[in-house]
């Protein structure tokens, strides 16, 4: 089905991230694999060649346009190349973290941190999840107690992607016990007395995305750093959050398509009983049922992408799309490996991996069951 949403100038963006796939990342992937990190020198890679801070404005070093679709280039690409546990830094930077700073810093925040953001050299995350408060905002608990000019920060925050290679660290904090009006986002850098990076997680998959515990212990942070207004982090999160969601939806979607690439051309070389395995008629239902799924659900998530850029997606529709395509990506590599048979089973294959990767998507951001309890709140139910 052919795709209305992108303009000849994406498809070219198209192409150069993909050279920068295939000369700076595909090369690296095992040993980042291995070593659950990437080389921090990627992200300055990047935004030399202008990967980074797309939409941050051009006298701030970025590309001045801001246009999701850019996006979703990057993340479409970064799944279809399997090397979702790799590029996933770079994603977060753009798509998650790179709007908080748009969105809220001031002219000073502004001269400061985005021409950093825009060539790679300051490294993004952003810090909600606290050890006992998943999906739960107003159940956070790290403090940050005013002093004059700074702010006192304490507390631990985990499962934090880009947590060992983050320069700056956008902290979801609690300045007042108001379970909403309470929290405040603050941008702690790296070179504050008191905060200290803890394990780097052992996950399932997306072993080369760096993941980490974060702690603060007496941190002072000035106010200077603080992003919008005391008491308006909840506000700014639910506010940004959809286009956090659509990331997900845009890689999940990406990653069946190339899930069952993978599982098409193993049915059509693999032969049992003297034929072809695709060829057997319930191998070709499942594969039918695969390609009707995926082919339903680019239609939604490209229309997502419209109204995103229209900035018309409501946070429900979000919600659906990133529930929905995070489950059917979970299906589509569940198909995928059983299509495989032994073979889907070994990590030499790329859909075992793909198979360990899609896990996680239907958790962060979000989980499901958040997520259709959003949907469902909308509904007025």
């Amino acid at each position: 089905m052919r795709r209305t949403i992108f303009e000849p100038e994406h498809e070219l963006f198209r192409e150069s991230f993909r050279h920068f796939l295939e000369t700076e990342i595909l090369p690296h992937t095992e040993r980042w694999e291995r070593e659950g990190k990437v080389d921090k020198s990627l992200f300055r890679k990047a935004g030399s060649r202008g990967f980074l801070g797309m939409a941050i404005p051009q006298e701030h070093g970025g590309g001045g346009v801001d246009d999701f679709r850019y996006n979703a280039v990057i993340g479409e690409e970064i799944s279809r190349s399997g090397t979702a546990g790799a590029g996933l830094g770079i994603t977060l930077h753009n798509d998650v973290c790179v709007p908080y700073f748009l969105s809220y810093a001031d002219e000073h925040q502004a001269a400061r941190w985005f021409p950093g953001l825009a060539d790679g050299s300051l490294v993004t995350a952003i810090a909600m999840t606290e050890p006992s408060t998943g999906s739960d905002l107003a159940g956070i608990r790290t403090s940050a107690v005013r002093d004059g000019d700074v702010y006192v920060v304490n507390g631990a925050k985990t499962f934090i992607s880009n947590g060992l290679n983050a320069d700056l660290v956008i902290v979801v904090a609690r300045t007042s016990d108001d379970p909403h009006g309470g929290l405040t986002l603050l941008v702690i850098e790296d070179s504050m007395p008191g905060f200290e990076r803890g394990r780097k997680l052992d996950k399932m998959g997306l072993h080369a995305q760096d993941t980490a515990e974060l702690f603060f212990t007496d941190v002072r942070v000035p106010v200077a750093n603080r992003l919008g207004d005391e008491g308006m982090g909840f506000f700014q999160l639910v506010a940004n959050l959809p286009q956090e969601r659509m990331s997900i939806a845009v890689g999940a979607t990406a990653g069946a398509e190339a899930a069952f690439e993978l599982s098409l051309s193993y049915a059509k070389e693999r032969r049992a009983f003297g034929r072809p395995i695709g060829s057997f008629q319930h191998n070709r239902f499942v594969l039918a049922e695969m390609k009707t799924e995926i082919d339903v659900a680019r239609v939604f998530v490209d229309r997502c992408i419209e109204e995103l850029v229209a900035g018309e997606l409501s946070i429900e529709r979000a919600a659906e799309a990133k529930w929905w395509t995070t489950e059917m990506l979970k299906r589509i590599v569940d198909q995928g490996v059983q299509l495989h048979g032994g073979y889907g089973y070994m990590l030499e294959y790329p859909i075992a991996r793909a198979y360990l990767d899609a896990r996680v998507q239907t958790i962060f951001g979000g989980t499901t069951e958040i997520m259709k309890e959003i949907v469902g709140r909308g509904l007025g139910v």
